[in-house]
């Protein structure tokens, strides 16, 4: 049974759209006060907007994570405005494909810069105050969910950067939860096969026509189903641990 979330705080990192603004959503109907961190305000105070009008509390935070000093400062302003912090949703990222023979290196920076590096600085952030609020809160736990993707099992061609990108989300997920395990903050990493999301939509018109292709017949996954496995993760009783979730779409087979 999933235990009581209300009165805890998230901060969920690539909340403006997709699985970040689904989970926003669905927490934030448990009576968990959400941070939403993202670089699109416009879209997130939209989102703040209908939570809050439906009695929620929630707070919008325009910032970049690929820089490391806004990622921290998302983190501070969550602390600053509810008082602690709970759960911390890693999902900020981008999924640019391609071969990698003359591929242009800016996308690699890109992915690099926040699939990686984004993370990482606001896990870094995040660390003290998650700490805390599994020594001190009435859960006694906390979490983290990094959202990778099946490509951080799954290598293919065309696609070596993004895998590159989210097998170290996996390795860093990985040996930060030994880190941490025993002092109740749970690090999960989620890895979602095809979503209907915007992610595709970033590349380059005749990589997102291959990938649209490549998936035309397969039933994606939503958003919300991704938001759900989050849900699932977070509510589970102090003595339990999921540390790590592979999605994929029923029809989806690599």
């Amino acid at each position: 049974m999933p235990e009581s979330l209300a009165g805890t705080v998230a901060l969920i990192i690539g909340a403006s759209s997709g699985i970040g603004e689904a989970t926003a959503l669905l927490l934030a109907e448990q009576g968990v006060a959400v941070a939403l961190a993202a670089r699109r305000v416009d879209r997130l105070a939209d989102l703040v907007a209908g939570i809050r009008g439906r009695g929620g509390a929630a707070l919008a935070l325009g910032a970049d994570v690929t820089d490391e000093q806004q990622a921290r400062g998302a983190v501070e302003r969550t602390v600053a405005e509810f008082g602690r912090l709970d759960t911390l949703v890693n999902n900020a990222g981008v999924m640019l494909l391609g071969p990698a023979v003359a591929a242009p290196v800016e996308e690699w920076q890109r992915m690099v810069q926040l699939n990686l590096l984004g993370l990482m600085y606001c896990a870094r952030a995040g660390l003290p105050h998650l700490l805390r609020a599994a020594e001190e809160s009435p859960r006694q736990v906390a979490d983290m969910v990094n959202i990778s993707s099946v490509a951080g099992r799954v290598a293919s061609a065309g696609s070596a950067v993004y895998n590159a990108t989210k097998h170290g989300v996996g390795a860093f997920s990985e040996a930060l939860r030994q880190e941490v395990t025993g002092r109740h903050l749970r690090v999960s990493l989620v890895e979602p096969g095809a979503v209907a999301t915007e992610l595709t939509g970033h590349n380059r018109p005749e990589v997102k026509a291959r990938i649209d292709q490549r998936l035309a017949d397969i039933e994606w996954l939503q958003a919300a189903d991704i938001a759900d496995t989050i849900h699932y993760i977070v509510s589970r009783p102090r003595r339990m641990a999921v540390n790590e979730i592979l999605v994929r779409p029923t029809d989806q087979q690599q």
